[in-house]
């Protein structure tokens, strides 16, 4: 279970539409059935293509061509001195920027989350921000949505969000841009983003960017959701890790692992497609540690501000700084789709909270947890790899499907009862091959992805 402090339930707020560009967008996750909701609740962008990174504008960046078109620097823009709140240590680095073209989703949204994928050698970092523009024709300061480096201690910064960021009408929630007050009406009509990449002056450096995404949805107050007619009965190999057996393991990295559902999740699927960390790379680790692998995932998700290993998009950034690994944060409408991509060999990193009954058989209540959906029985039933076991052997669980989907869809923060519950509106983390077979793109596709 995830217990660190300063995340805000994502449950409210409001966003919106207008603008243009070269920019692979895809909306998503269809709104229930229902009187009156016809509508998508999701819109995803990407900017991937050459000629996504060829758009917008450049301010010391270039478009590299290939087979994965990427965005680096080509020559420094200038130069700033950063002060890094959690080394206390000052660094002077040259840096270069991209801001994208203006883009107007199609959904009228309460919330945006951007995930990006890159490589940061030692030495470098990078820096994402959103700003968009409001219904009534103002706009938002510009936003930093993270401070991201693949590695710490290498000269590089720490990787954090950046708390205390509000107009007064949004804010930013650690990972999360929100709308204050939904019901008023306000909306954000359109947005961009700026890429700034760092490196130390005169190495010659640069951070390699592959992908950067946001999801920007709609998703309606409410405690209840329809209930999926099941479709598939498949159940994927997928390595089980509990967080559990690392309690007290690292607690500078949020407590130890009681507190590692997030990048546990995101070891079993790395695994899960063949990749890991090498010996190397995991020989920082106390060697009489089982599964280094997660203590290592659990330090380079990291967030120092947060002072955990939740945040959204830390989680799909670490997953895809593995060999052709491509990673996203967004919303899905409804198990139909998390079937979509369990057919095509994909599985789903899915956020959720529930009381203790409102799980049958998972004997535990929690205000955040990660799970991976890796299946569905013959009935439906949601067959997860559940972190928070005692061993790694009880990982795998089959839990119901229509509890599954009313946990993990919903959004309202009580119910009838006045009883403590919320949902993250179907939040899910999606890692696949960066070059996906036919099979895995259309179903990529399908629910807004590619």
């Amino acid at each position: 279970m995830n217990s660190s402090p300063s995340r805000r339930s994502v449950l409210a707020a409001a966003l919106a539409a207008a603008g243009a560009g070269a920019v692979s967008t895809v909306p998503a996750a269809a709104a229930p059935a229902g009187p009156g909701r016809s509508t998508p609740l999701v819109d995803n962008a990407f900017w991937t293509s050459y000629e996504d990174w060829r758009s917008g504008g450049h301010a010391g960046t270039r478009a590299v061509p290939g087979a994965r078109p990427t965005l680096t620097i080509a020559a420094p823009a200038g130069r700033t001195d950063y002060l890094d709140p959690h080394t206390g240590k000052t660094g002077t680095w040259e840096y270069a920027a991209w801001t994208s073209p203006v883009y107007r989703p199609k959904v009228p949204a309460t919330e945006v989350i951007a995930s990006w994928n890159a490589a940061t050698p030692a030495g470098t970092w990078l820096q994402i921000e959103l700003r968009g523009r409001y219904s009534d024709g103002t706009d938002t300061p510009w936003y930093v949505m993270g401070r991201w480096a693949a590695g710490d201690g290498d000269g590089s910064i720490r990787r954090t969000s950046v708390d205390d960021q509000t107009d007064g009408r949004s804010t930013i929630w650690t990972d999360t841009f929100s709308v204050d007050d939904p019901a008023s009406g306000l909306r954000l009509v359109s947005y961009r983003l700026r890429l700034t990449l760092y490196r130390t002056p005169g190495s010659g450096l640069t951070p390699v960017v592959h992908r950067v995404g946001v999801m920007a949805s709609d998703i309606p107050d409410r405690f209840t959701v329809p209930v999926s007619v099941p479709g598939l009965a498949r159940e994927l190999t997928v390595p089980r890790y509990s967080q559990n057996i690392h309690a007290g393991q690292y607690p500078e990295y949020d407590n130890g692992g009681e507190a590692w559902c997030s990048p546990t999740s995101s070891q079993m699927i790395i695994e899960y497609w063949g990749r890991r960390p090498s010996a190397a790379e995991l020989a920082w680790v106390n060697p009489e540690f089982a599964d280094p692998q997660v203590c290592h995932a659990a330090r380079f998700t990291y967030d120092y501000q947060y002072k955990g290993c939740g945040n959204w998009p830390f989680n799909a950034a670490y997953a895809a700084t593995y060999r052709d690994m491509s990673s996203a944060v967004t919303r899905l409408g409804s198990l139909t789709e998390v079937e979509t991509l369990i057919r095509a060999g994909i599985p789903v990193i899915t956020s959720q909270s529930f009381l203790k009954e409102e799980l049958t058989g998972a004997g535990y209540g929690t205000s955040g947890h990660l799970m991976t959906v890796i299946g569905f029985t013959a009935d439906g039933d949601v067959i997860a790899n559940d972190p928070a076991s005692p061993d790694n052997p009880a990982v795998r669980r089959v839990y119901r499907r229509a509890e599954w989907e009313t946990i993990w869809l919903r959004t309202k923060r009580y119910n009838a009862s006045g009883n403590v519950a919320s949902g993250t509106g179907g939040v899910c983390y999606v890692y696949w091959p960066a070059t996906p077979s036919a099979a895995q793109r259309r179903a990529l596709r399908a629910v807004g992805l590619l």
